[in-house]
């Protein structure tokens, strides 16, 4: 069989099953009608109410997702964590929880169909082109290795990627949300009541980090426990800090507007050192044209008359 004949035969099975799928619809899950009348019991009881909103995701539907989801968790329950540069569940975890993904149980899972599903899909795309082109078992079968390794990873980059704009943007906020903490905390207000009012009030990922550390602490964790959780989990280490100030005094009671303000100070300071470097790195970066095109034009013209100086030809 051809590669146009592959490429036919695949196509009119793709429009066989899709009009298969209008013909006999997929059976309409229960879940959607339950949960509007399940809120108000999960909330009594102290569970989240979006739970089936998170479990969503992990649920084959339509005629694709069950033909194709099912053989993709048997990949990424069979997949080595730990070993060979893969991060363990553990650690990606921890990863998704940086990036603000969240902490439902399906999520490394998820995370791996996805890692899974996009190695296939480029190997898949990368094989039939070459076999096309070239028509060598050879070189298909290296294409189609080297296009799954780099589908596969580009999932956990881009991870990491969102991992490190988060910590971004947390270090940008924090200057700002340290001040205003202190402000609450010398009107009279405890940790957890100034952080009530950010969270009220403001947006962002800090807030964001301490919606999710007061949630905790509703559903019975211990504040100062609450507070070294997040200071543990956040990607930006002046963060942790704040998070460990705000625990020891949720315990001891220290004066925590002065050293929030003496940790701006220190915020302050880092940003601006971090400043001068960016601005010293992309001046070397402008030089790197006048040094590429100009240089070596500037060398041509200095050594053109050399051979008529050296040797007397004119």
């Amino acid at each position: 069989m051809t590669g146009l004949a592959a490429i036919a035969a695949i196509g009119v099975g793709l429009g066989v099953a899709a009009c298969a799928g209008l013909v006999v619809p997929p059976t309409a899950r229960l879940r959607p009608r339950v949960r509007p009348y399940t809120l108000v019991a999960r909330t009594a009881l102290g569970y989240a109410p979006d739970v089936s909103e998170t479990s969503r995701a992990s649920t084959p539907t339509g005629v694709f997702g069950r033909l194709f989801l099912p053989p993709l968790q048997a990949l990424a329950r069979r997949k080595p964590t730990g070993n060979g540069g893969q991060p363990s569940d553990e650690g990606l975890q921890r990863l998704l929880l940086q990036s603000g993904a969240g902490a439902d149980a399906g999520t490394v899972q998820d995370f791996r169909i996805r890692q899974i599903g996009t190695g296939v899909v480029a190997a898949v795309i990368a094989g039939v082109a070459i076999a096309l082109l070239v028509r060598s078992p050879a070189a298909v079968f290296v294409v189609v290795l080297a296009a799954y390794t780099v589908g596969s990873t580009r999932s956990r980059k881009r991870l990491e990627r969102e991992v490190l704009e988060r910590a971004r943007r947390i270090r940008q906020e924090l200057y700002t949300v340290n001040h205003l903490l202190a402000m609450h905390v010398r009107t009279g207000s405890g940790p957890i009541q100034a952080v009530q009012r950010i969270v009220d009030r403001g947006r962002g990922a800090v807030v964001e980090d301490f919606a999710a550390l007061l949630t905790a602490i509703r559903h019975g964790s211990n504040e100062a426990e609450a507070f070294r959780r997040a200071a543990d989990l956040t990607p930006e280490p002046s963060a942790a800090r704040t998070y460990q100030l705000l625990a020891a005094s949720s315990e001891r009671g220290s004066d925590l507007g002065v050293a929030l303000l003496a940790l701006s100070e220190d915020i302050r300071d880092a940003r601006r050192e971090q400043l001068h470097k960016d601005a010293v790195r992309r001046r070397a970066a402008m030089l790197v044209p006048t040094i590429a095109i100009l240089a070596p034009i500037m060398l041509l013209f200095i050594a053109a008359p050399l051979p008529s100086i050296v040797l007397g030809y004119r």
